[in-house]
Parts: C-alpha cells; sequence; structure tokens
C-alpha cells in the first residue's frame, strides 16, 4: 500500500518536469502551467519582463518597481483573466496600455502614482468587471475616462483627492454595481451625475466634505441597497431628498456627521422612520454637534425634546402676545373710562343725543 504515494508523487513530478519544459518563466518570477498563474511579485521590476507565459490568465506584478505602461504591453499574453498592478509607481498609463485583453475581468492599479487617465485608458476593456484605482492621485474624473467599461460591475476610487466629478463621468457605466468614492474630496456632487446607475446597488461616499445632497439626486438609483454617508459635513438633511430613494429596500449610513439637533432634523428623521423601504441601520450612533450644550449627546436622547422645546417657546410667545393685546384693550378702555368722567353731565348727555339722532331729525 505505501507504493502508492510514491507512484502518485512521481507522476506528479514527471507531469511538472515536462511542463516547465514547454515555456520560458522569467527570472524571479512564479509560473504553474497547471493553474494558469504567472507571479511575479516583490521581484523588483522597474520594467515589464520581456517574456510571460502565452497561457498565463492570472499575472500578478504587484509590488515592484514599475513607473509606465506602454500601449499593447500586454499583447503575448491575450487570455488574461487577473491583472495585478497594485503597489508600483506607475504615474503614466499610455493610451491603449490595455488594448488586447479582450478576456480580462479584473484590474487592479491600486496604490500607485496615477493623477489622470487618457481617453483611450480603458480601450479594449470590454470584458472588465472590476477596476481598482484606490490610493492614487486623481483629482478629477473626466466624462471620457471609463468610457469604454462596457462590462464593469465594481468600481474602487477610495482614498484620491477627488473634488470634481463631471456629470457625464458615470454615464457609459450601466452594469455598474458597487461604486466607492469614500475619502476623498467631495464636496458637492452635480444632478444627473448618477443619472445612469440605474443598477447601482452600493454607493460609497464616505470620508468627504458632502454638506447637502440635491433633492433628486439620488432618484435614477432604483436598485440602490447601501448609501454611505458617514463621516461627512451633513448638519441637515431634506427629507425629499431620501423620499426620492424609489427602491424596495435601501440601508442608509450617516454616523460621523456634525449634524445641527432641532425641530426640523428631527421631523426629518421621524418621517424617514416612517418610510418602511428605507433602513437608518446606525441612527442610535448619531450625535449632535450644534448646539453646543447638545454637543456629543445622542440624538436617540434629545431628539423627543427638540420640537417639544420648539413648541413650548411658541406657546410662551403666544401667551404673551394674547396678554399684551388683552392689557391694551384695558388700558385703551380705562382710558376711554377716565376721559368721559372728566367732563360735564351735559356734554355726556348731548354726546350721546347726537349720536342717537337720525338723519331724518337733523332735516326737521
Amino acid at each position: 500500500m505505501s507504493v502508492l504515494p510514491l507512484l502518485l508523487s512521481f507522476a506528479l513530478t514527471s507531469q511538472s518536469t515536462s511542463s516547465n519544459s514547454t515555456f520560458t518563466c522569467p527570472t524571479h518570477c512564479t509560473c504553474h502551467l497547471e493553474l494558469k498563474f504567472s507571479s511575479c511579485a516583490t521581484a523588483n521590476l522597474s520594467d515589464l519582463p520581456s517574456v510571460i507565459p502565452p497561457f498565463t490568465e492570472h499575472l500578478n506584478l504587484s509590488f515592484n518597481h514599475l513607473v509606465f505602461i506602454r500601449a499593447q504591453a500586454f499583447q503575448d499574453v491575450r487570455r488574461l483573466h487577473t491583472l495585478l498592478l497594485n503597489d508600483n509607481r506607475i504615474s503614466n498609463l499610455t493610451d491603449g496600455a490595455f488594448e488586447p485583453l479582450d478576456f480580462l475581468l479584473r484590474l487592479d492599479l491600486s496604490r500607485n502614482r496615477i493623477s489622470t487617465l487618457s481617453e483611450g485608458f480603458s480601450s479594449g476593456l470590454v470584458s472588465l468587471r472590476e477596476l481598482s484605482l484606490a490610493q492614487n492621485q486623481l483629482s478629477s474624473l473626466n466624462e471620457h475616462y471609463f468610457s469604454h467599461l462596457d462590462s464593469i460591475r465594481k468600481l474602487d476610487l477610495r482614498h484620491n483627492s477627488i473634488s470634481h466629478i463631471h456629470v457625464r463621468a458615470f454615464s457609459s457605466l450601466s452594469t455598474l454595481r458597487r461604486v466607492f468614492l469614500d475619502h476623498n474630496k467631495i464636496s458637492t456632487l452635480t444632478n444627473r451625475v448618477f443619472s445612469m446607475m440605474r443598477n447601482l446597488e452600493e454607493l460609497g461616499l464616505s470620508g468627504n466634505s458632502i454638506q447637502n445632497l440635491e433633492v433628486g439626486i439620488l432618484s435614477p438609483l432604483i436598485s440602490l441597497a447601501l448609501l454611505n454617508l458617514t463621516f461627512n459635513n451633513l448638519t441637515h438633511m431634506d427629507f425629499k431628498g431620501f423620499l426620492s430613494l424609489y427602491t424596495s429596500s435601501t440601508h442608509i449610513h450617516l454616523r460621523g456627521n456634525p449634524w445641527t439637533c432641532d425641530c426640523d432634523l428631527q421631523r426629518v428623521f421621524r418621517k424617514v422612520h416612517s418610510v418602511h423601504r428605507l433602513q437608518l441601520d446606525d441612527y442610535n450612533n448619531l450625535s449632535c454637534y450644534l448646539p453646543e450644550e447638545l454637543r456629543d449627546y445622542p440624538l436617540r436622547d434629545v431628539d423627543n425634546e427638540l420640537c417639544f422645546a420648539e413648541t413650548v417657546t411658541v406657546l410662551i410667545i403666544t401667551v404673551t402676545v394674547m396678554i399684551t393685546v388683552v392689557a391694551a384693550i384695558i388700558m385703551a378702555e380705562k382710558k376711554r373710562k377716565k376721559t368721559n368722567k372728566g367732563k360735564h353731565w351735559t356734554e355726556v348727555g348731548n354726546k350721546s343725543r347726537n349720536f342717537s339722532q337720525t338723519p331724518e331729525d337733523s332735516v326737521i
């Protein structure tokens, strides 16, 4: 029985040896024919390997010193499904750099030095499902950046310096399911920027500087299941902005914003709670920033008092006004009586008769 494992081991060794004899693996790289995988990670590469086994479907070039990707750099490995270029020093991607990769499903360019993308950046990436540009130096999103990503499902743009998004930047991404724009410098979002994203299920906007959302900006997102607005500069919310989400169910995250706790805010959240399709998952973690006397107080502990205090104030003002009016009437009446008291009784009588005299009497 002990002979069988030895024979199996010998067979696998023979297969591996015969496989290795059919291709050349780049220096400092590891290649697996059976797995269709080639890895040159942490190989101190400053340029792409001159030869990559043509059977490769999964190529790892991460943690190197690559700074530039030339046009059609991967034309010898057209079968690629996964390409990892993360953690390099790439600052320039030539037009058509990925053009021959018609079967590529995942492209990771995170943690590089990319500050802009050319119009032809996405050319050829018609099958791409996942694209990561996280932790680069992008400051804006142009309308042409993603124009060829016809099959994209996930787009990761976290930890850039994005402050401006063109109204048509996502117009060609109708298949997108998840987009992450967290930890950028976004303060405003142009209306209609999400107009073509009817299949979007998750929108990450945490860690930006968003102060308000325009009414209707979320209305095209009819499939949205999760909206993350944590750690922005929201002080108030417009209920109509939430109500425009025509979804079956949307979970909304809002903690870490500098809320101004007043009656208006309480009314908004009370209305949102009444809409069953909207779920405020972290409502218990919301805290007040203003007024100062309520700073850091959980909103849930003071929300019932906000409108009560305002109602009491209104009642006090109303009662004060009523008392003032009544007092004015009483003072006027006293003044009138005092004036009449100082006159001779005949003057008062004559005045009364004059008032009671009819027009006919005066003619006679």
